[in-house]
């Protein structure tokens, strides 16, 4: 049987306290109960939630996913029920504004928190994510009247939220999207008293599809944000405008009005996360659905990218919890499962964890989740600084490095997910090609994560033509600087782990410095050839931040050795990391650099 989810909370912890600039970030305005005690407090509990309460949900939901039942939905068995835990607990309000009854605590904080949600059950922790997104949305750009009438019980998790972006005919393509809005008419059998000048109303009619819990029965209400065209709207991207879709009319009093003209129609039949019902939305079919206009005219794309960082963060998070719960079940049969006799040792009867190539494979995915792990909370903790800093330069210099880490975090955390869970099968042997160990699920869901955000070309994409030619290499330049830093004081350090991981980053750092002259010099001049090379350039950079955060913990460990059994096998995990992990990948340079003539072979052998 699948075996259960165990919260990490020492090496979350460690990140976050020892690597995630902590004392910078509870220095921010409104982090001032930013402590190690709370810190510590908040981890023991949310572990304590997502091992008790979500945990066992997962496999489940697995077997038993959501279901549409005439236009209602209903999710697997638990569901539920955990989520009013959830919202009781006031987990969903975390990380939310306190003017909306949200706790305020650091986006770190919550991202570590919701590490805990997806890897005890991704299907579950999909609905909160989504909620996130709309309420960032909201709190940026909404009508006061819409933060007053919506944010609260969207923070509290009272009420869900959905993005609605693709349609049938548009995929990653938001250029093609053809969902119609224009004014409400005088007539329109559900005409709200509260649509006025600063409040316009809307008729919303169109299909979206791949909406994340777009109908369930976890909340009492949906607030779906729908990107439309309205009447006169310019052609292209440019002509998308953003509308907040309730599936429950709300009274000015904020009681629950009449249902609107929207429902789902079919779920998608999908290859994983079963739990997560993924909704064909119908807008409009009878009278047209009523919306109401966040912010300007044709912005609505503009408005939806506001969320493009948080969601992304969030999906690179995914990554990192998937392979964390592979690891945690392959580790557990390793250690469990007996069979043949190992090398360099007179015992039988050992488990198979002692024979040396499933020593290697639990190594690698243990020393790259680290790494995955201590970049998505970098990028948090960046997050943090770029939102509460009253200091302008430093925010600025912040939300660079929020800009740069997030295609990596997203494309490459979970490209690895996906190794990761595979590779859990593979020390599984053949039962971990049987469903009902569990570990096959952890690759199925996994699957979604390089696809759904934003494809990893299309963060490869973003980080290359947005994040290095857009400013001419200048902040991966600063970064690789600050990790020449690191390289140096490895290079100091007594310990063999950390000089051999110095040694390994220096030259993983000259491979992404030459990757990053290639595409400088090549980008403008030859930009399909440059793209060709766009997910190694984006899985090298990974490969080489992640050695570097590696290199810094490795840093804070060297000292503490003999104070904690922690801090020696983190120094182990960051030597595996420079040899078995980053080593092998340098390669990806060559691919990087391959060019025109490697655009030429493709061509020529895949058709034209």
């Amino acid at each position: 049987m699948p075996v259960e989810y165990v919260a990490p909370t020492r090496d979350m912890r460690f990140v976050i306290e020892e690597l995630a600039h902590f004392d910078r970030v509870s220095a921010l305005p409104g982090c001032e109960e930013f402590s190690s005690d709370l810190v510590e407090a908040i981890l023991e509990e949310a572990g304590k939630f997502a091992n008790g309460v979500i945990s066992p949900l997962n496999w489940p939901s697995d077997q038993h996913g959501a279901q549409l039942q005439g236009d209602a939905v209903k999710t697997s068995p638990g569901f539920p029920q955990a989520y009013a835990q959830f919202v009781e607990s006031g987990w969903n309000s975390l990380s939310g504004n306190p003017d909306f009854g949200g706790q305020g605590l650091p986006e770190v904080l919550a991202t570590c928190v919701n590490e805990m949600w997806h890897a005890a059950s991704m299907s579950f922790a999909l609905c909160p994510m989504l909620t996130a997104g709309a309420i960032h949305a909201i709190e940026h750009h909404g009508s006061q009247a819409q933060k007053d009438k919506y944010l609260a019980k969207l923070i509290s998790g009272e009420w869900t939220g959905t993005m609605n972006l693709t349609e049938p005919q548009a995929g990653s393509d938001l250029a093609a999207v053809a969902a119609k809005a224009w004014p409400l008419p005088a007539d329109h059998a559900l005409r709200r008293a509260d649509a006025s000048d600063s409040n316009p109303a809307f008729c919303v009619h169109g299909t979206k599809i791949y909406i994340t819990h777009g109908e369930h029965d976890l909340a009492e209400n949906i607030i779906h944000l729908v990107l439309a065209r309205l009447p006169d709207a310019p052609a292209g991207v440019k002509g998308i405008s953003l509308f907040l879709v309730p599936k429950l009319l709300v009274n000015d009093d904020g009681s629950m009005g009449q249902r609107n003209d929207l429902k789902c129609v079919s779920l998608e039949h999908k290859l994983g996360i079963h739990g997560s019902p993924t909704a064909v939305m119908s807008y409009g079919e009878q009278q047209g659905a009523v919306g109401y206009l966040i912010g300007e005219p044709n912005r609505g794309l503009e408005y939806m990218f506001t969320m493009m960082n948080h969601a992304r963060l969030n999906v690179g998070l995914q990554g990192v919890a998937i392979a964390e719960r592979a690891y945690q079940q392959a580790h557990w049969y390793a250690h469990d499962r007996v069979q043949g006799r190992v090398l360099g040792r007179g015992e039988d009867k050992l488990p198979i964890a002692f024979h040396p190539d499933v020593r290697r494979m639990l190594g690698s995915m243990q020393s790259r989740i680290q790494a995955m792990r201590a970049l998505a909370y970098e990028a948090a903790a960046q997050m943090d600084l770029a939102a509460r800093s009253s200091d302008a330069a430093q925010a600025a210099s912040a939300q660079a490095r929020v800009d740069l880490l997030i295609p990596v975090v997203k494309a490459w955390c979970t490209e690895q997910s996906i190794d990761i869970a595979s590779m859990g099968i593979q020390v599984h042997g053949g039962m971990g090609y049987v469903e009902e160990t569990g570990a096959a699920q952890h690759l199925r869901d996994a699957r979604i994560t390089t696809i759904y955000e934003g494809t990893t070309a299309i963060q490869a994409n973003d980080f290359m033509g947005r994040k290095i030619l857009r400013d001419g290499g200048a902040e991966i330049r600063r970064l690789m600087g600050e990790m020449r830093e690191t390289v140096v004081l490895l290079h100091g350090s007594e310990q063999s782990s950390a000089s051999a991981l110095g040694d390994a980053l220096a030259r993983g750092i000259e491979s992404l410095a030459q990757a990053v002259d290639w595409v400088l010099a090549n980008g403008k001049t030859d930009p399909a050839a440059a793209h060709l090379g766009s997910v190694p350039l984006v899985q090298l950079a990974g490969y080489v931040f992640g050695g570097w955060l590696m290199g810094r913990a490795a840093l804070v460990a060297q000292s503490k050795v003999s104070a904690e059994p922690f801090y020696a096998a983190k120094l182990a995990a960051a030597g595996f990391y420079g040899s078995h992990v980053l080593l092998p990948n340098l390669g990806l340079l060559a691919a990087v650099t391959a060019g025109q003539q490697a655009l030429g072979q493709a061509e020529a052998f895949t058709g034209q």
